[in-house]
């Protein structure tokens, strides 16, 4: 027999909402970061794609950062 809540085999409205409350949550602070470390901030969506988040976490944690080596012609 069928079960009819709306919690059934059909997607739950609020199930996109949070989706998107979530993915904003991780986009911005991403997108700053690159933006702050010197790589463009477009790369901060890359956080959405499962692995590659991985990638550009490890990316970003040990590369030269671009804005490193803008501080260091100025001094």
């Amino acid at each position: 027999m069928m079960n009819s809540n709306m919690f059934g085999h059909t997607m739950w409205a609020g199930h996109w909402l949070w989706m998107l409350v979530i993915a904003i949550a991780l986009v911005i602070p991403t997108w700053r970061i690159c933006q702050r470390t010197g790589y463009p901030g477009v790369l901060g969506l890359l956080v959405l794609v499962p692995v590659v988040n991985l990638a550009l976490l490890y990316f970003i944690a040990f590369s030269d950062w671009p804005t490193d080596k803008k501080g260091a012609r100025n001094e």
